[in-house]
């Protein structure tokens, strides 16, 4: 089976919201996501998000602490997800590639349909969004 190793940005404002992105291409269209891509060869993880996210959404993030490895198989590949904590430095957040965006709530991040790989992350975003409250 094809395998396939990306990185994503979850990328938190400072009222705690998460920025997701809606795609606009490919199988899985009008799905959400968090926005990211493709490792290139001998980059790191955090300069592959770096890269991804000026090059997707013209803007310039921190990546922070690595929330979780997600392992998923899809019918045609397995995929392998890194998700890393992310802030804004500069930027707008262009829309690029991705047809939509939203800033979610912790409590609302199940309104949207996300990717089968990013369900497993979303339970693990809420509870440490949640001991960041206490």
């Amino acid at each position: 089976m094809k395998r396939i190793e990306v990185v994503a940005a979850v990328i938190r404002n400072e009222e705690g919201q998460i920025f997701a992105t809606q795609r606009g291409y490919g199988d899985f269209k009008d799905m959400w996501e968090f926005p990211g891509g493709k490792m290139e060869k001998d980059e790191s993880p955090a300069q592959a998000l770096v890269r991804e996210i000026r090059e997707e959404l013209d803007t310039l993030i921190d990546v922070g602490e690595l929330i979780d490895t997600v392992e998923f198989d899809y019918p045609a590949f397995h995929l392998t997800l890194h998700c890393f904590w992310c802030t804004v430095i500069s930027g707008k957040l262009l829309l690029k590639e991705h047809e939509a965006a939203r800033w979610l709530d912790p409590d609302d991040l199940k309104a949207v349909e996300w990717l089968p790989a990013d369900y497993s992350i979303l339970e693990k975003i809420v509870s440490l969004l949640n001991q960041d409250k206490a």
